[in-house]
This record gives structure tokens, sequence and C-alpha cells, in this order.
């Protein structure tokens, strides 16, 4: 399986035998671990966050989310940057959907109530890789913080 993953993150997203929805699912989960790891502390709060959050915006069952965030986990184990989540970003969505993707990052850090200085960090990094601009990074942050 890991094989798998890293081939698609390392192949030429036009060669890529998964669907772009499966792409998207993946980078999209693989992004909420990530925040949801980030202050080396990832409780229920935020997985139950991030678990209605990938049902909500990739209209997919429980079951179908869990197996998801495992395969996402994995992902994020083995990867080396954030630049193989990132890239798969900037090749599948457009402007919107990024903004909403740095929306569900910030509430997943919100989720357990403490903003850490480092999910705040990925976020504007992530915020950064796939060229989302300050202002709605911002705007997406306090539209978090009140949901």
């Amino acid at each position: 399986m890991i094989e798998a993953l890293k081939k698609l993150f390392l192949e030429d997203p036009k060669e890529n035998p998964r669907s772009a929805d499966e792409v998207k699912r993946i980078a999209t989960a693989a992004l909420l671990v990530e925040v949801a790891r980030a202050d080396f502390a990832q409780d229920a709060e935020e997985e139950s966050a991030m678990a209605k959050l990938l049902v909500s915006t990739l209209s997919i069952d429980e079951k179908t989310v869990n197996e998801l965030i495992a395969e996402a986990s994995d992902t994020v184990d083995n990867a080396t940057s954030l630049y193989e989540f990132t890239r798969l970003v900037n090749d599948h969505y457009d402007y919107a959907e990024k903004c909403q993707l740095i929306n569900a990052m910030w509430q997943v850090a919100y989720a357990d109530k403490s903003l850490s200085k480092y999910e705040e960090h990925l976020i504007r990094r992530a915020s950064e890789l796939i060229y989302v601009n300050h202002e709605d990074f911002i705007r997406e942050k306090i539209a978090a913080s009140k949901s």
C-alpha cells in the first residue's frame, strides 16, 4: 500500500491511475491529519472534526471516511514534506476549493478549543504553498474560529 501511495505523489498527475476525486480526497485528508498532529496531541475533538469535515466536504459516508483517514495517516507517516500534498491540491483544486480546504484546516485546529503555534504555522505554510492569498487565509481563520 505504501508503494501505491508513493506512486500517487511521485507520478505526473496526467499519468496517475487514480481519479481526480480520489486524489482530492487523499490530499484533503492528509492535510487535515497533518494539522491534527501539528501540536503533538491528536485528540478526540480533532479526529471528530476531521471526520465531520470530510463527510460534509467530500460527500462520502462514515465508513469511507474512516478508511480515508487511515490511508491518509499512513501517507503522512511516510511523507517527507507538505509539498507532496500541496502539489496535489495545486493540480486538482480551483481557488475556491483551496479556500475551503484552508477553512477546514482551521476548523480542525480550533476543534480542541486551543490553537497552537505549530498548527498556525502549518496552516500558514500550506496556504502559501497552495497560493491562497493572505487576505483569504485570515478570512478563513476568522470564519473557522466563529464556528
